[in-house]
């Protein structure tokens, strides 16, 4: 357990204070290094940000004597331990893991509740200030926008080994809890939109990182679980925010909305300080080889992250932040698969915008009950996942061991989500009338959790075993896209069901939807091709 406490903002601050408490091994035993110490005589460079796991080290006493020459120095490689290395994330006891996984999905949980439980507040918001649907609208879409624009930044910043993952994910989401100050008592809608921006912005992380998170744990078979049910946290965000802001909205009004997930997310936060250690290899490597050298005072003792940086130019660094963008628009399969699912994002956010329509005006639902209309789609979750995750138990495990193992193995459950979306919603559009049972509808929509399952985390394994090196990079560019028609679609939704109506409005998105269900066949068939074609992508597989 003092492995990991001693990599929290809890265990630094008690480093901090105290040099004698959470001490590492390398401290206590300072031959310990000197047993696994290499030198580095390789002279390829890796990809920044991957993990160095093969950690063979020989005695100090075994060395060379033709050292290699590094930048005109002798230069000594830091690495694991040996392979059983206690401080390598994959080496961790399977309680820690659970736990850091579990700090994942209910952070993922807790950012996501924070866009949808504003929706039922919309009404109250137009009372006080005196705005129109659209504009009020505005405090869920730049909401949205925010969090998508902002794993551009922190998921490139969490693959710097200096920086790494955890601090990351800390520091922003006390941030962004502290600006739910601002929010809550805004006093005009300028101001209030402006912070709704700055928030979601603010808290965007573990959107895209946390998927990277659970790689640096598991083997990419076993991620495949922990990913599944990491998005699968996010599916429920946006579907219990409307159920909880139903109720607390018409009693109490909007600012209810901001101060009761801002209490949860002030919980989530406690826990990130005492419980959440850095995952990243490249960060606890960097961090070992700085503590080395001020034991030691031996400038030679570098990570590898560090002989690689040592050859980096501003231009480098620059493009290491702007890689999320770069991959995106360069990798077919990565923007192919991120339209899609952005798709899917985005008609789930305007047809979370019919609800109202259907179950308040036509059904006469009250505001709260409303909201428990939601729960068509967290029954669907629960059927859904379970045989999902049979299917990476019993049909990705066992190939994923096998030397014909391709990624293109996982994308079969996609072809059943590519025609359960479509479905869905001519079920939804075209059973939602007065003469037909509120059940129907609400059955219907439980069919849209098979296409969010199915899809998105199939999406998120694809891309994570094709590109396991720029995980985090790969993973926040699929949250802009999603995030941006996620902001876009709900804004023209209302008037969109208004003037079409409710079952043609919602066979114009299945007709859309249609269109989509040759993608995930096509890359099934020729997925190996076109990423054998990509110098970023894994070619050994």
């Amino acid at each position: 357990m003092a492995t990991q406490i001693r990599d929290t903002e809890f265990g630094h601050l008690v480093r901090l204070l105290s040099q004698r408490l959470l001490r590492y091994p390398d401290e206590i035993d300072p031959s310990l290094w000197k047993r696994f110490l290499q030198r580095n005589t390789d002279s390829t460079s890796t990809p920044s940000g991957e993990r160095v796991n093969d950690g063979q080290g020989i005695d100090l006493q075994d060395l060379s004597p033709n050292p290699v020459v590094d930048d005109g120095q002798d230069v000594c490689l830091v690495d694991w331990y040996g392979p059983d290395d206690p401080e390598n994330p994959q080496n961790w006891p399977s309680s820690w893991k659970l736990l850091v996984a579990f700090l994942m999905c209910i952070l993922n949980f807790s950012f996501y509740i924070a866009s949808s439980i504003y929706v039922p507040g919309i009404p109250s918001i137009m009372e006080e200030f005196g705005v129109s649907e659209i504009v009020a609208t505005l405090g869920l879409s730049l909401f949205t926008l925010g969090y998508g624009l902002g794993p551009m930044l922190w998921s490139p910043m969490s693959e710097i080994p200096q920086l790494g993952r955890s601090p990351l994910y800390f520091w922003t989401f006390l941030t962004f809890i502290l600006l739910q100050l601002p929010t809550g008592f805004a006093v005009d809608m300028p101001m209030f939109l402006v912070f709704r921006v700055l928030t979601g912005f603010a808290g965007s992380p573990p959107l895209a990182t946390g998927g990277a998170t659970i790689i640096d744990m598991y083997d990419p078979a076993r991620a495949s679980y922990g990913i599944c049910i990491l998005s699968s946290f996010g599916v429920l965000g946006p579907v219990f925010g409307p159920i909880i802001g139903g109720f607390a909205a018409p009693v109490e009004g909007w600012r209810w909305t901001i101060w009761i997930f801002t209490w949860l997310c002030s919980l989530v936060v406690i826990l990130l300080f005492f419980l959440l250690p850095e995952t990243s290899a490249a960060n606890i490597l960097y961090k070992r080889a700085k503590r080395l050298r001020k034991m030691t005072g031996d400038d030679r003792l570098r990570s590898r992250s560090e002989i690689e940086a040592a050859h980096h130019t501003m231009k480098d660094h620059l493009l290491v932040l702007g890689r999320a963008f770069t991959m995106t628009f360069s990798e077919p399969i990565v923007f192919f698969m991120d339209l899609y699912s952005a798709l899917l994002y985005g008609v789930l956010f305007l047809w979370f915008e019919s609800f109202p329509l259907v179950f308040g005006e036509i059904y006469g639902f009250s505001a709260g009950a409303q909201g428990l209309a939601f729960l068509g789609i967290f029954i669907g979750a629960l059927v859904t996942v379970p045989f999902f995750l049979l299917w990476v138990r019993y049909g990705i495990i066992p190939r994923f061991m096998k030397p014909s193992f391709k990624p293109e193995m996982v994308l079969p459950p996609t072809f059943v989500g590519a025609v359960s979306l479509p479905v869905c919603l001519f079920w939804y559009g075209w059973t939602a009338r007065e003469d037909v049972h509120w059940i129907l509808p609400i059955i219907g929509s439980g069919l849209f959790t098979v296409g969010v399952v199915t899809l998105f985390n199939t999406v998120f394994n694809y891309l994570g075993i094709s590109y396991p090196a720029y995980a985090a990079s790969i993973f926040a560019g699929n949250a802009l896209f999603r995030a941006s028609f996620g902001a876009s679609f709900p804004l023209f939704a209302r008037e969109l069901f208004r003037s079409l109506g409710i079952g043609p409005g919602n066979s114009l998105l299945g007709g859309i939807a249609v269109c989509f269900i040759p993608i995930p066949f096509i890359f099934y068939r020729y997925g190996e091709k076109i990423r054998h074609m990509s110098k970023n992508a894994r070619h050994d597989i």
